[in-house]
């Protein structure tokens, strides 16, 4: 096995001791899961069955988490992609590329709670703040991963444009964009399906959809009603998931 040399060994070893330290330091202790009977007497209970009469007003509110999830995200693509271009090394070189780096990596590091409670007090309640919430967060993401994209993109195009004289931006129009389109679209797909499970959590601090109706239900314990919002939560992911794959497959 020349793989297993000595370097892996100790990395391994160091692993296995982190591991090891954390189970300990947080308390994990499996054995409570075998013994908690209560949570199962507690679904089949309380949980089942499923009270039917909410699922229009869920799917409704699920169709508003879709619009968060979208608009948030196509705006982001928008503003994200001429950012991508001034973030890549080999498009712009010296400050600017700096500057705007270190932004992406502002808009990236803050999570999307937090904008949320922010623009909550500022604009209201509503799905307004969680647009604004997820357009921020994913404008730092899509950003630095287009900008990878650029800067893995092939020279070969881009050197024989320089050679003729054209300027960085007819390079980035014409010799970069149209290699990493598809993969664009890829990213923008995977954003949105996180953008809707974000938009659920987002939901708790009254920023509507269906993650607001789930956080309703459970605190008036209507768990019977949960059941409902949580079914429709699923296949709306799964439907997310299932259509972003479907594009993906026939873009790229």
């Amino acid at each position: 096995m020349l793989w297993l040399t000595r370097s892996i060994i100790i990395i391994a070893l160091l692993i296995l001791g982190v591991v090891a330290v954390s189970w300990s330091d947080l308390g994990l202790d499996p054995a409570r899961l075998l013994s908690a009977e209560n949570i199962v007497s507690f679904i089949r209970n309380d949980w089942l069955p499923p009270d039917w009469s909410v699922l229009p007003e869920a799917v409704r509110e699920s169709l508003v988490t879709v619009e968060i999830a979208f608009l948030s995200t196509f705006f982001a693509l928008v503003f994200a992609v001429p950012l991508s271009f001034l973030a890549a090394g080999n498009v712009v070189s010296g400050w600017l590329r700096g500057v705007v780096r270190l932004f992406l990596s502002f808009l990236r590091s803050v999570p999307e709670i937090v904008f949320g409670l922010l623009f909550v007090v500022a604009v209201g309640l509503g799905p307004f703040p969680a647009v604004i919430a997820i357009f921020l967060h994913n404008v730092g993401v899509l950003g630095k991963l287009v900008s990878e994209l650029v800067e893995a993109a092939d020279p070969a195009p881009q050197e024989a444009l320089r050679a003729a004289g054209a300027s960085r931006g007819v390079v980035a129009l014409y010799a970069v964009l149209p290699q990493i389109a598809p993969n664009i679209v890829s990213q923008y797909f995977y954003r949105f399906e996180v953008a809707i499970r974000t938009s659920l959590i987002l939901g708790i601090i009254g920023a509507g959809g269906i993650g607001q109706q789930l956080f309703m239900h459970f605190k008036v314990f209507k768990y019977a009603q949960v059941t409902v919002d949580v079914l429709v939560v699923m296949a709306l992911v799964v439907g997310a998931d299932a259509f972003s794959a479907w594009v993906r497959k026939r873009m790229i």
